[in-house]
């Protein structure tokens, strides 16, 4: 009888293990997720701010990229598990909806999943902590809305080049700020009419790449900049009242759609078939003549000779400049830039559908051709290029990188004109809030309250430790300040000292943070009700 007891103890234990065991699985999958989101953000933590540092990273082909941008790491960082690919999406989400913040949405994406790690350690529910999480998510955006946005208006210049030289200073060129900001400010505000809706579309403003010189060089071109140059020399490298007309078909003889072959016996049938061709491609440039048209812009086609050298021959005889090898791509920038429409047949090609423009100009000593003065614009709406100058291939893709987050940091005030203070003012702010809202919640929800308020100091927490500042102190005289109703005193990271950040113009578009704090309470909400992970069967 002692013996069946003691096997019936055994067999209960080992049930009992079996259930510990299954019910650890998603405290052990839970975890698994949150250390690999863990591990990203504290990988880029160390770039933000204007002090961060920079990462290199070395692609599989043996090409080098500098950058501090939090969307450019973590897209070229490799990137296994799912959880943390979570946080590589949460930055591209960042991104597009805002622009700029990819490294602060990530840091705090991580750091409130170290306050949820310790929620759960002492028992309480994930649902209960995500769902907290979204509620007080709300909460600070409203907080930021009413108590510590700064309206702007789109007329006041000066404040919005303030905005983009904040954005520029934490980038890798931020000695050029005062060059590139009012660049931004001036791209967006003038395509900014184009749209009713404030939701200024940036594919109507284009970076064309040019090596040599330097960043100072770079300029904006009202019209059309294209980095290409005459494929024919017509006696002169600028034109002017042209009348422009872009094709999507091959000025050259057609081609039967069987494969076939055609023996030719004698030279007098072979110049009969060459004299057929020339007759061809004579009759189609003189059609394209016949319009008007003195610039030819091709698209570049999947077919070798679009353009072959008997229609170049006579285009240039008939003082047609040619441009090909436009890109796909680049054809409906083109087309918006130039009021016009592609044309992709030779039926189609008629004065109508030509754009004109003052002056086609190709600049001396470079593949540039700039085209200003188009007068059928209006109808399509404004675009605008900038001429991007830099030394060195790196140095003018980190530039165009830093340009664009500018472009979008003037976007997002277009959408919501408002501002806050940076240096960590409005993170530490919102902490303060939330602790004093703590104490008007009970139970569970008051534990979140004050761990969401903790993992928001990781943002004035980081900067101080990233431009050698004692973390600790700093982040305790910034609390202290704002405790006693200064709203404006944040990090000030060049005096290495807590001061009145609005004196110092480091502004922000309040759309950033907003951004920012609810993307990363949505990603951590996510990972917080994952318990378990099931591989598919493709």
């Amino acid at each position: 009888m002692a013996q069946k007891t003691m096997a019936q103890v055994a067999q209960a234990g080992a049930k009992k293990e079996k259930s510990f065991k299954d019910k650890s699985k998603p405290e052990d999958v839970r975890q698994s997720n949150m250390t690999a989101a863990k591990s990203v953000a504290d990988a880029i933590r160390t770039s933000l701010g204007p002090k961060g540092m920079d990462k290199m990273i070395q692609q599989s082909n043996g090409e080098i990229t500098i950058s501090n941008d939090g969307a450019t790491i973590l897209k070229e960082m490799q990137v296994l598990h799912p959880a943390a690919k979570m946080l590589v999406e949460l930055s591209k989400a960042q991104d597009v909806e805002a622009g700029d913040g990819t490294t602060s949405v990530v840091v705090i994406a991580g750091a409130l999943l170290d306050q949820s790690q310790k929620l759960l350690n002492k028992g309480i529910h994930p649902t209960a902590i995500s769902e907290s999480f979204q509620e007080i998510a709300k909460k600070c955006v409203e907080h930021l809305e009413k108590n510590l946005a700064i309206p702007i208006n789109l007329n006041e210049t000066e404040e919005m080049i303030k905005v983009a030289s904040t954005s520029l200073n934490s980038k890798i060129v931020s000695q050029y700020s005062n060059t590139l900001a009012p660049l931004a400010v001036q791209a967006v505000m003038k395509i900014k009419d184009n749209y009713q809706d404030n939701n200024v579309d940036l594919r109507d403003i284009k970076v064309v790449k040019k090596l040599g010189g330097t960043l100072e060089d770079t300029e904006l071109i009202n019209g059309l900049c294209l980095p290409h140059r005459f494929v024919n020399d017509v006696g002169t490298k600028k034109i002017e009242k042209a009348k422009i007309g872009l094709i999507q078909f091959c000025i050259s003889p057609p081609k039967t759609d069987m494969d076939n072959q055609v023996v030719i016996s004698d030279y007098a049938q072979m110049d009969r078939v060459l004299k057929e061709e020339k007759n061809y491609i004579l009759n189609i440039v003189k059609q394209i003549k016949k319009t008007g048209c003195n610039v030819l812009f091709i698209q570049k086609s999947i077919l070798r000779d679009a353009l072959n050298e008997i229609a170049l021959h006579f285009l240039t005889k008939v003082k047609i400049a040619v441009i090909k090898d436009i890109e796909r791509d680049d054809c409906e920038f083109v087309c918006k830039a130039l009021g016009c429409r592609p044309i992709a047949s030779l039926d189609h090609f008629t004065a109508e559908n030509l754009a004109v423009a003052d002056c086609v100009e190709q600049v001396v000593g470079s593949k540039i051709t700039k085209i200003s003065g188009i007068q059928s614009q209006s109808a399509f709406g404004k675009t605008v290029n900038i001429l991007l100058r830099g030394s060195n291939k790196m140095v003018i893709e980190e530039a165009e990188r830093s340009i664009h987050d500018a472009l979008c940091v003037i976007r997002c005030l277009v959408k919501k004109q408002a501002l806050l203070v940076g240096g960590g003012a409005p993170e530490i702010n919102l902490s303060l809030h939330l602790n004093e809202l703590s104490s008007t919640v009970t139970g569970v929800k008051s534990i979140c309250y004050r761990a969401f308020a903790d993992a928001l100091e990781i943002i004035p927490f980081t900067l101080a430790e990233n431009a050698g500042l004692n973390p600790i102190q700093t982040v305790t005289e910034l609390r202290q300040k704002h405790a006693q109703g200064e709203k404006t005193a944040g990090i000030n990271v060049r005096k290495g000292k807590v001061t009145d950040i609005l004196e110092e113009n480091v502004l922000q578009p309040i759309l950033v943070t907003i951004s920012a704090i609810t993307l990363a309470a949505e990603t951590v909400r996510s990972i917080l009700k994952i318990d378990d992970i099931v591989m598919a069967m493709r």
